[in-house]
């Protein structure tokens, strides 16, 4: 069959993605986290330590002697450089990583139909080229907020608009509902994706599930 049909989250913080990765999973896509990318990344890579302490001390060590995430996300808290350092180093990484995986599903002796993974950054680092499909998962502010515990992220600022996204998504979903209307919303898109994979015509357009508003 060769291999998967590719296929990426995107969306503000706290809108669902992981939600939607997992919902993904139950359906039968091969799925892997851009988070559970970067820790790998964190715990095993030690040019991303090496780079990690010159930059930013040894204080985002952890007792392992890894870094540790915690550390690093009240260190990069409200100072753009050292999240932009932090952020040019492990996006190349991350997107090496999500390739070899890809490549190595595509070599398996029968491999999925389609992955999926979440990427937050999607459409501000131009990775959305890497892709055959793309959705965005949205939600008002204040319940993105609510879902943080009340709190505002100021790396929403640097991110664009929703409404710019799901311009150039193939799928959209405004996610104010439960779990299972999500989960219902997943299944549609994906019957319609795996038809698309094996190349048969889809029964229902893509237009009917870009916005469930």
């Amino acid at each position: 069959m060769g291999r998967p049909l590719a296929v990426a989250i995107t969306g503000g913080i706290g809108a669902g993605k992981s939600t939607a990765l997992e919902c993904f999973r139950r359906h039968g896509a091969a799925t892997v986290s851009s988070d559970d990318i970067v820790h790998h990344l964190l715990a095993t890579d030690p040019v991303v330590k090496r780079a990690l302490v010159e930059r930013l001390g040894d204080e985002l060590l952890g007792a392992d002697g890894a870094p540790d995430r915690e550390r690093i996300a009240v260190r990069v808290f409200n100072d753009p450089a050292a999240l932009d350092f932090l952020e040019k180093l492990l996006h190349p990484l991350v997107s090496r990583e999500y390739m070899a995986w890809r490549e190595q599903l595509g070599a398996l002796a029968d491999p999925p139909t389609v992955c999926v993974t979440e990427v937050p950054l999607l459409f501000e680092v131009g990775a959305e080229k890497r892709f055959d499909q793309v959705l965005v998962i949205t939600a008002p502010t204040k319940l993105r907020e609510a879902r943080r515990g009340g709190r505002r992220d100021d790396r929403e600022d640097r991110l664009i608009p929703d409404r710019d996204k799901v311009k150039r998504a193939d799928f959209s979903y405004v996610n104010t509902g439960t779990p299972g209307e999500l989960d219902a919303w997943v299944a549609g898109v994906m019957a319609i994706l795996m038809e698309r994979a094996l190349g048969h015509p889809s029964t229902e357009a893509a237009g009917d599930m870009r916005d469930n508003s």
